[in-house]
């Protein structure tokens, strides 16, 4: 599994995570041309090489025309969902906009969509946030993990006057993770930097056991008595003793009598958008022997609140009950095989150095058996067997 720790001793701003990447290996070309998919002109941007204390770095120049420009949360979405950028990226960069969105909502008392960004939706903050999300896309990072995060302290001038740093929005944005000043009278994490971090990071803390591949460092605007860069570490994680991926998530229940069964799909649908890792519901049997349904969600603990609203704004309940655990988790790949019936992901699990489970993609199997008009068992279990004799040759 391929993971990323962003070693933020210096703090994390947008163009610092995106230096750091194309210091890690992202191609520049590959970046511009990826970002030349979004509705936007009028910027151009490089990347040149500096040092910051003695360290090599990747500084990124974003230089914009447009003045004064103001975008509103929902302006930004429709921008990112009209461009040709993948999928993954998509929902990424929004998940970053959005947590920002909703820091500027809380801070200021105002509506979601009232909220308009300033420094944050111009042009050279969407080419961060949209450019780091291409980066760990192409980069294939399937998880991220962080330091604490050092913040900066003092006093900063903004659009709305002198605040104290960290500002506002970075602390709000921070919630739940690790900070410290580390003793510099500026501005070390922006709420740019802020909302990258707390929406990729899963951990924060020490790093993780991992057999290095790359490493790139991002270079920030000053030049400070420490090195003031961004340290990203690309590697292959290194499983414990117990062969099993491990990290914690949240179990939200409630039981709802008094609701249209009918809803339910919707509201899965729409947990699973917020980003439910699972959903399922169970018949029960309420007071009074009230005939109801046990509404139960496993997600992320980073997602809690994304679930918590949509239960109460898609639901009839009243409450819910939360629960942390411990979730472990047998190594997971997927691979790719060619049948007679065409070409098809297969989920592999493995534990304890054996394979243990060989499960084909149904979506691939439904479609191919639709494609050549033939049982799906049949397309099923033709994967499968291509798979098992895969896994049985010698590498």
């Amino acid at each position: 599994m391929k993971i990323a720790y962003f070693d933020c001793f210096s703090g994390i701003s947008g163009d610092m995570t995106l230096g750091a990447l194309l210091d890690a290996g992202l191609p520049f070309e590959v970046l511009k041309n990826e970002l030349d998919k979004l509705p936007l002109k009028n910027y151009s941007l490089r990347a040149e090489k500096v040092k910051k204390s003695g360290i090599a770095a990747t500084k990124v120049r974003i230089h914009a025309e447009e003045k004064g420009v103001i975008r509103y949360w929902t302006n930004i979405k429709n921008l990112i969902d009209d461009s040709d950028l993948n999928e993954t990226v998509k929902v990424k960069s929004k998940e970053v906009f959005l947590a920002l969105a909703r820091a500027e909502a809380k801070i200021h008392r105002k509506r979601l969509n009232n909220i308009h960004f300033h420094e944050v939706g111009a042009t050279d903050s969407i080419i961060d946030i949209v450019g780091v999300a291409i980066g760990l896309n192409y980069l294939k990072v399937e998880k991220v993990f962080a330091s604490s995060i050092a913040t900066g302290m003092g006093l900063i001038k903004t659009e709305h006057g002198i605040i104290p740093l960290p500002s506002p929005a970075t602390l709000e944005i921070l919630k739940d993770v690790p900070i410290y000043s580390g003793g510099t009278n500026v501005e070390l994490t922006t709420p740019t930097g802020a909302s990258i971090i707390k929406t990729y990071a899963e951990k924060f803390g020490e790093i993780p056991p991992l057999k290095i591949t790359s490493t790139g460092y991002g270079a920030g605007a000053r030049d400070l008595e420490t090195p003031n860069v961004l340290r990203i570490i690309l590697g292959e994680m290194i499983l414990s003793s117990k062969d099993a991926d491990e990290d914690e998530v949240v179990v939200i229940d409630t039981n709802i009598d008094d609701m249209n069964p009918e809803f339910y799909e919707f509201v899965m649908e729409k947990l699973f958008d917020a980003g439910a890792l699972d959903v399922w519901i169970t018949p029960v049997y309420m007071k009074k022997n009230r005939p109801g349904t046990a509404l139960s969600i496993l997600a992320p603990l980073q997602k809690e609140e994304e679930i918590l609203d949509t239960i109460f704004k898609e639901t009839s309940t009243l409450g819910v009950r939360t629960s942390r655990k411990v979730r472990r988790k047998i190594l997971r790949e997927i691979i790719t095989v060619s049948t007679k019936f065409g070409k098809a992901r297969v989920k592999i699990g493995r534990f304890k150095n054996q394979t243990v489970s060989i499960s084909p993609e149904y979506e691939d199997c439904a479609r191919l058996a639709k494609e050549k008009n033939t049982a799906v068992k049949e397309v099923y279990n033709e994967i499968k067997h291509i798979a098992e004799k895969m896994l049985k040759k010698p590498t």
